[in-house]
């Protein structure tokens, strides 16, 4: 499984990856985190607004910072 943060590395950006990198260290998953800072490729994916998180390919969330909580479901529900 991979999780992508999509953004230019702005602060909410780096942590939204935080964010996700300690979602994954806590349920000790076989996901790697994966950083999209390319505009093209984030705009390709729908995104129009950053931080954005995708789970292979299929973006989750846009805008906000999500809690490692809300991360940790969202791997869930892609398992």
């Amino acid at each position: 499984m991979q999780i992508q943060i999509l953004g230019t590395g702005c602060a909410k950006c780096k942590a939204l990856e935080e964010s996700a990198l300690e979602a994954v260290k806590n349920i000790e998953t076989d996901c790697t985190v994966v950083k999209v800072t390319d505009l093209d490729e984030i705009m390709n994916m729908g995104v129009m607004m950053t931080p954005a998180l995708a789970i292979d390919g299929e973006v989750k969330s846009a805008g906000k910072v999500l809690s490692p909580e809300k991360i940790t479901e969202y791997i869930k529900e892609n398992e």
